[in-house]
């Protein structure tokens, strides 16, 4: 590793977020009581339908605004009370976001070499821009103008631009949105050589299940909550810190809500069973 790919490795640690959107009808809660611990160098994917706080709960932690409760650390430090101009130098430092939708992140009109240089503000991080262009295999198309390349072309630029600055945590929103299975697979691809070669810990919102599949470890957000865990494809549910259990939706018709379930330990673990109240009354 050259001396311009050295960083310091972080961990994400969220506890109790909550976050709030108000609206005129009332507040409107994306997050409610999120928990969960990424380690340093880890790639880890966000899954879950629309509007559940995946989006949200990226924003969070990359600074762009304060959460409603709950806190947020990077390493040792907690940037859930960060003043704009805290979370600001934080963006420009330690943490990378990639917008969905490569083209949010990119200056159409200007070359992919362009682009990367655009991005850096000083003389180690234009050298990284140059660096970049080869580690990440971005050479061979460095002189073609970004808006005519293909969207997975434009993609892998966006995620170079995103480490211009070695960030410590990479975020990246939708990185395969309306991209085909090759280019799909080729972003998958880059994001997981940024994380071996820079070590950088990575963070991916999706809906993509191939990604999900491919991740080594993946968080689902339901319901404003982490709903469940996923170890390369395979998934778990997850025990909240206040001891709550969510069911994965094919399950939740066996448990409707309001039901009364009995516990009995077992020898590995918890057996629940459902009781009849017409039997007990």
């Amino acid at each position: 590793m050259t001396q311009t790919q050295t960083q310091t490795q972080l961990s994400i640690r969220v506890v109790g977020l909550v976050h709030l959107y108000p609206i005129p009808e009332g507040d409107v809660v994306a997050l409610r009581g999120v928990d969960l611990e990424i380690a340093p160098g880890e790639v880890v994917a966000l899954l879950g339908p629309s509007g559940m706080g995946k989006s949200t709960l990226l924003r969070l932690i990359a600074g762009l605004f304060n959460p409603s409760a709950g806190r947020i650390f990077l390493g040792d430090k907690d940037i859930s009370q960060y003043k704009p101009r805290e979370l600001a130098k934080l963006r420009g430092r330690q943490v990378s976001l990639v917008l969905q939708g490569a083209p949010n992140n990119l200056i159409g009109y200007g070359t992919v070499r362009e682009n990367l240089i655009f991005a850096a503000d000083t003389k180690a991080s234009r050298e990284r821009a140059t660096e970049l262009l080869d580690t990440l295999g971005l050479a061979p198309i460095r002189d073609r103008v970004v808006r005519t390349l293909s969207g997975g072309q434009q993609q892998m630029c966006a995620l170079a631009v995103g480490m211009v600055h070695n960030p410590s945590v990479l975020l990246v929103d939708e990185p395969t949105s309306q991209l085909d299975h090759v280019s799909r697979d080729l972003v998958v691809d880059l994001l997981t050589r940024i994380n071996a070669e820079y070590h950088t810990t990575v963070v991916i919102v999706t809906h993509d299940p191939h990604i999900a599949q491919a991740m080594p470890r993946t968080i689902t957000i339901r319901d404003g909550r982490v709903g469940a865990e996923g170890r390369f494809g395979e998934e778990f549910a997850v025990v909240g810190q206040d001891g709550t259990l969510q069911l994965p939706p094919h399950l939740r018709h066996v448990l409707p809500p309001d039901s009364l379930v009995k516990v009995t330990p077992i020898e590995q673990g918890l057996e629940l069973r459902l009781i009849n109240e017409a039997d007990h009354g």
